[in-house]
């Protein structure tokens, strides 16, 4: 299974119009992560979409898959 810094940038690339300025960083604290995503400004509404709905199932995704490894992992789109 892919960790969660991948998974979120496999999502991101393939909703935005310029992959190659996507980015992820990733900050580890313990059983904490947070997930930085850098898109385009161009992109940003497309990462975030109608009153969040895109960014709140990015986010649910991540949850869901880091849950099998006990981590706490959240999402910033930067």
């Amino acid at each position: 299974m892919k960790d969660s810094k991948e998974l979120v940038e496999v999502i991101a690339k393939a909703l935005v119009d310029n992959p190659d300025e996507v980015a992820v960083n990733e900050k580890a604290d313990g059983r904490n992560t947070v997930i930085e995503l850098h898109v385009a400004p161009s992109d940003m509404g497309k990462v975030i979409g109608k009153q969040g709905r895109i960014a709140k199932a990015i986010r649910s995704v991540v949850k869901a898959a880091s849950f099998r490894e006990k981590k706490n992992v959240d999402v910033e789109i930067l």
